[in-house]
């Protein structure tokens, strides 16, 4: 499954809509991302679970890559 994951740069920052990026990972569960991510200093806000749809209209986007972690 691939998820969608939000986050701030630093595990310090304030959420903020403007300063949110997002990345894509391959996993089993939503843990699992959470467990691949651990050594980066991210503040995750939320990370999306992409059904068939979802990840069809994401593929268009040309910052559409999947994370190797």
């Amino acid at each position: 499954m691939v998820y969608k994951v939000y986050y701030q740069e630093l595990n310090t920052e304030v959420p903020v809509r403007e300063r949110t990026n997002s990345l894509y990972v391959e996993a089993e569960t939503e843990r699992a991302v959470r467990d691949k991510l651990v050594n980066r200093n991210y503040n995750i806000e939320f990370i999306q679970q992409l059904n068939d749809a979802h990840l069809a209209y994401e593929k268009k986007s040309e910052k559409f890559t999947v994370e190797n972690v």
